[in-house]
């Protein structure tokens, strides 16, 4: 069936030899949107603008004209790039009705290659969270929750009150784009990692999350949530996709400054036979407290593999990692609070009735259209900013931050080409258990293993890996060096042949066209 196929070689075949047309394809799509709405995946489903794209496609495939691989393949966006004509909320009051008048680059570039789009996925408010949780349009539930893997292994509860309780969360912020591509609505889709926000939510969801090298991919008309980290994040079934996305995404852009200057040039990435020449780190300061005894058994596992297939696998040392947190705590904070003045209910988005005068609108207007996260993000970024705090934790996280980067620095000098670590501290929570601590708390264990990655602007992976106990989905981490994304990719897919990640079987949603994959070597 269609829905398993990977983007790059069997749904662009079928489209090339007219096995399916984008109009099928991208039907298909939206009528398993409709059948998985309870996932609460997507914000805004674009069905009109989307079968037109298809349309066009089509008419291209009829005269042997199509633009590229990714002609009339279904994606989506998560909910915080500007795209023009379709509403852009970021899942906040401040921004609901809001539509752009532009297209974020990104977006631009995927439509320019005949993508589809069909809609903006689900998220925290303005990418703050780490669950998919807290957006005004309600948390996102992770499509495993109803894989027939997690039924098997939960308890069976009598009453459908439990079974109702049951469900697990994405992760987050790009819960929506890892829940959409998960659930085969989509092929691939874009999310935002600012300092795990795509990783995290594909190690939940069984997906594979790229985070690439910063300033790779363009940031123009992804709503900044802290400038020096935010990269465009992508998401999909299999690393070649990943592979296919990033070349069509990546290279300069005059709009945004912080781009490479040198045009990207797109890569197949090859079959891996022999890592004897590879050489693998281990980094002992992500052995955290609170990492499941689980995770750290298949992460010494998947360490062993590449051993045994001839790889040199070393422990290494970055030793800043503990002050990590607390610095990207201080920096990203510090850079909310200044890119959230633009909210002021004058230019766009909400705007309070309160009209006493301008600083009372002003001040209404942002308790309206902000969460409590959001607003106590801005409040301790602004206290860190303070002249008579700016020295004390603005500079010396700065400075902390040059540390972190300069550990990676010496690391890969040392001769290491990849790290591997693991990507969250354990499999997903329930949603009932995952709301008893507050976002803050949350996010500070789930950005643990990732955030130091968007402080050093280095590339980094999400793969699945296994199934846990539950019967849900764990991942590991790859990092690479600054702008080799062909070699990650590379090691990635390798790893990825050799776990042969289980496939979701979707209980609720009929699928009768999935033949059972068995997991080998991973079990």
């Amino acid at each position: 069936g269609c829905r398993d196929w990977a983007l790059r070689f069997q749904v662009s075949a079928a489209l090339r030899e007219g096995r399916v047309t984008p109009t099928e394809l991208c039907q298909r799509c939206l009528s398993l949107i409709k059948s998985t709405k309870f996932l609460n995946a997507y914000i805004t489903v674009a069905e009109e603008t989307a079968l037109k794209q298809a349309e066009e496609s089509e008419k291209r495939y009829r005269n042997g004209q199509p633009l590229g691989a990714l002609d009339g393949i279904p994606v989506a966006v998560k909910d915080n790039f500007n795209t023009a004509g379709i509403e852009t909320t970021c899942a906040s009051n401040m921004l609901k009705g809001y539509i752009s008048p532009y297209n974020a680059t990104v977006v631009q570039k995927l439509l320019d290659q005949g993508a589809v789009l069909l809609g903006k996925t689900n998220l925290d408010e303005f990418a703050m969270g780490s669950g998919s949780t807290d957006g005004v349009f309600g948390p996102v539930r992770n499509p495993w929750s109803y894989s027939r893997q997690y039924k098997e292994k939960s308890i069976p509860e009598s009453h459908s009150k439990d079974e109702e309780s049951n469900w697990v969360i994405t992760g987050g912020s790009s819960g929506g784009s890892a829940a959409a591509v998960s659930s085969f609505t989509c092929f691939a889709a874009l999310g935002s990692d600012t300092g795990g926000s795509t990783r995290n939510p594909a190690a939940h969801c069984g997906v594979v999350g790229l985070k690439p090298t910063y300033g790779l991919i363009s940031r123009h008309g992804l709503i900044p949530l802290v400038n020096s980290m935010d990269v465009p994040g992508i998401l999909t079934r299999c690393v070649d996709d990943a592979a296919v996305l990033l070349g069509s995404l990546a290279g300069h852009d005059p709009r945004d400054s912080t781009t490479i200057q040198d045009d990207f040039k797109p890569f197949e990435l090859p079959s891996l036979t022999d890592v004897s020449k590879l050489s693998i780190g281990i980094p002992k300061e992500y052995d955290a407290p609170g990492l499941s005894s689980e995770i750290v058994a298949l992460w010494s596992k998947a360490a062993d593999l590449f051993r045994n297939a001839g790889a040199k696998v070393m422990e290494v040392s970055l030793p800043h990692t503990c002050y990590s947190i607390v610095c990207y705590h201080v920096l990203c904070t510090a850079e909310v609070a200044s890119n959230m003045a633009r909210f002021d209910g004058l230019e766009y988005g909400h705007r309070s009735a309160m009209n006493k005068s301008t600083e009372s609108m002003y001040a209404a207007t942002r308790r309206e259209g902000f969460n409590d996260v959001v607003r106590g993000r801005i409040l301790s970024g602004n206290y860190f900013l303070l002249k008579q705090n700016y020295e004390n934790y603005f500079i010396k996280a700065q400075k902390v931050r040059r540390l972190i980067a300069n550990d990676f620095v010496k690391v890969f000098r040392s001769g290491v080409d990849i790290l591997l670590t693991p990507t969250t501290l354990s499999d997903a929570a329930t949603y009932v258990e995952f709301i008893q601590e507050d976002n803050r708390t949350r996010s500070v264990q789930d950005d643990l293993l990732t955030q130091a990655v968007n402080m050093a602007g280095l590339p980094a992976i999400n793969v699945p890996t296994a199934l846990s106990e539950r019967g849900l989905p764990v991942g590991l981490q790859f990092i690479g060096r600054s702008f080799q994304e062909k070699q990650l990719l590379t090691v990635a897919k390798w790893f990825e042949k050799q776990v042969k990640f289980p496939v979701i079987q979707l209980e609720e949603v009929k699928r009768h066209d999935l033949q059972d994959q068995k997991s080998a070597s991973f079990s």
